[in-house]
């Protein structure tokens, strides 16, 4: 195999675990994260979450749906939700707070930098 190839993005297999209860919101969700390189203090890789609703508190990331829907609700500071699904290319920035409905598994490639 060829050391530049990390992954099929779209058939890889993701391990999953359940969300914290106090994230849950509906349904009973899973997610999973597959790290896939660091790149001068930035992490790419490949995340997954089933259909359900959470809330969470964004870290600072780029990402692009690559399969699968759901919809983000931007609680704090608000804003208008997005519609996600595949090509939608995104920038969250730490601290925010957000809803994730998913209706069809999504699935995503991340850039994410932890907070200095």
């Amino acid at each position: 195999m060829n050391p530049a190839l990390l992954a099929d993005a779209l058939s890889v297999e993701i391990a999953h675990e359940p969300f914290d209860p106090e994230h849950l919101v509906a349904g009973e969700p899973t997610s999973g994260w597959l790290p896939l390189a660091e790149i001068d203090g930035v992490e790419v890789g490949i995340w997954e979450m089933t259909p359900g609703t959470i809330t969470d508190t964004e870290g600072d990331e780029v990402l692009c749906v690559l399969a699968g829907r759901a919809l983000v609700e931007f609680l704090d500071p608000p804003a208008a939700p997005i519609d996600l699904r595949p090509g939608s290319l995104v920038r969250l920035q730490a601290g925010w707070r957000t809803r994730w409905t998913v209706t069809q598994t999504i699935r995503k490639i991340a850039a994410t930098r932890e907070e200095a």
